[in-house]
C-alpha cells in the first residue's frame, strides 16, 4: 500500500512530530511509503526514507532535498526538464499548531488531497481544550471540572488547591504545571501564557486512575484499540510523554472489568461519531468512583498510538480504503446568465 507521511510543521511540537515520523516509519515498513517535511517557514521537501533521522532535520540537511509545493491532487515536484506529481494518500502526523489546528486538513481539502487525520471541524472541537470542553457537555460526555483563565482579565480563581493549570491549545504537556500552594500559582500561569493567551485549570486529582483509548473508523464501524492504563508519577510531563511518542512495542491491556471497558468505549463513541470520521484519535479517561470524564482528545495520537493496536498496519490500511472525499459543489452561472439575458446584454 502506497503512504505519504507528512510531518514537522512550525509548532512547539515540531520535534515530537519528527520523533512519530520515524516511529510510524518503522511500524508500516512493509507499506510503500514516502515522506514530506513541513519546516519552520511552511516550505514542503521531499525527504529520502533512508535519510530519515533526527539529523537529517536538526542539522538542515532536508534543504537539499527537492521543494514542493501544493497544488490540485497532490505535492508537485519541479525539475528543469519535467514535474512529478506525487498523489498518495497522505498521513497527517503533525502534531500542534498547523497539524492539529485544521491548517493543513484545510489545505488538503482545499486541494482534493485524500488524507488521515482529523477535519477541520474536528481540529477546532479538540486543538483548544476550551472547545473540547463545550464538546463534551453538547454530546453528554461528561469531563473534569474547570475554569478558563485569560491573559487579558484578572486571575479570580476559585477551586482549591491543588490544581493543574494548562495551556488551553497546546498538548505533550508543554506549559503544564501541577501547584499545590497558591503562592506558587502566579508562575503557573506565567509559564502557561507564554505558550497561549488562555488558560484551563482544573482540579488535581492524586492518583486517579487513568485510561487512555484509540479507535478509528472503517466502513461505518468503529474499530477500538486495547485499553491502557498509563504508568506516570504526577502527570505525564513533556519529558514522559516525548519519550513516549517513540515507543513502538505493544503495551499490556490494562487489567479493568468488561463493565468499565465497556462505558470507555461507549464514551469514545459518542466524541468519534459525527466528528472524527477519516482519522485515528486517542481519548484519555479519568475515572472517579466508577464515573468515566474525558480528560482530553489526541485528534493526532504520538506515533498514531500504533503501540495500542494489535495489527498497526492492517488498521492503517483499514482506515485509509475507507476514506471519502468531500462533496464537491458543483459551480455554474445560471444566475449569472438569466441576469444578463433580462437586462439584454
Amino acid at each position: 500500500m502506497k503512504l505519504t507521511i507528512l510531518f514537522g510543521g512550525a509548532s512547539f511540537e515540531h520535534e515530537i512530530s519528527v520523533v512519530s515520523a520515524i516511529t510510524v516509519k518503522e511500524k508500516l515498513s512493509s507499506f510503500d511509503l514516502s515522506f514530506i517535511f513541513c519546516d519552520g517557514d511552511h516550505k514542503f521537501y521531499l525527504i529520502e526514507a533512508n535519510k530519515m533521522k533526527a539529523t537529517t532535520f536538526s542539522k538542515q540537511l532536508h534543504k537539499k532535498m527537492p521543494e514542493l509545493t501544493l497544488t490540485n491532487g497532490g505535492f508537485l515536484q519541479k525539475t528543469f526538464l519535467n514535474s512529478t506529481l506525487h498523489t498518495n494518500t497522505v498521513l497527517n502526523l503533525i502534531h500542534g499548531s498547523d497539524g492539529e489546528d485544521g491548517t493543513i486538513a484545510s489545505l488538503l481539502d482545499f486541494y482534493k488531497i485524500k488524507f488521515i487525520g482529523p477535519r477541520k471541524e474536528a481540529c477546532t472541537f479538540s486543538y483548544d481544550k476550551r472547545y473540547t470542553k463545550y464538546l463534551c457537555d453538547a454530546i453528554g460526555v461528561k469531563s473534569v471540572a474547570y475554569e478558563l483563565l485569560s491573559r487579558e482579565r484578572e486571575v479570580n480563581l476559585s477551586l482549591s488547591m491543588p490544581v493543574i493549570v494548562k495551556p488551553a491549545s497546546l498538548g505533550s504537556s508543554i506549559g503544564v504545571s501541577v501547584v499545590k500552594e497558591k503562592s506558587k500559582l502566579d508562575y503557573a500561569l506565567d509559564t502557561a501564557f507564554e505558550f497561549d493567551s488562555n488558560v484551563i485549570v482544573e482540579p488535581f486529582i492524586e492518583g486517579v486512575k487513568e485510561y487512555n483509548l484509540a479507535g478509528y473508523m472503517a466502513d461505518g464501524k468503529i474499530y477500538f484499540s486495547i485499553v491502557e492504563e498509563p504508568q506516570k508519577e504526577e502527570f505525564l510531563d513533556f519529558e514522559k510523554k516525548y519519550m513516549d511518542f517513540s515507543r513502538s512495542e505493544q503495551v499490556r491491556h490494562a487489567e479493568i472489568g468488561e463493565e468499565l471497558s465497556n462505558k470507555l468505549k461507549s464514551n469514545f463513541e459518542k466524541i468519534y461519531r459525527g466528528m472524527f470520521e477519516g482519522a485515528l484519535i486517542r481519548c484519555d479517561f479519568f475515572v472517579i468512583d466508577g464515573e468515566v470524564l474525558l480528560n482530553e482528545i489526541n485528534p493526532i495520537p504520538g506515533s498514531m498510538a500504533n503501540y495500542l493496536f494489535e495489527d498497526f498496519p492492517a488498521s492503517i490500511k483499514a482506515l485509509s480504503n475507507s476514506l471519502s472525499y468531500a462533496k464537491k459543489a458543483n459551480v455554474h452561472y445560471n444566475y449569472i446568465h438569466s441576469i444578463s439575458q433580462a437586462k439584454g446584454k
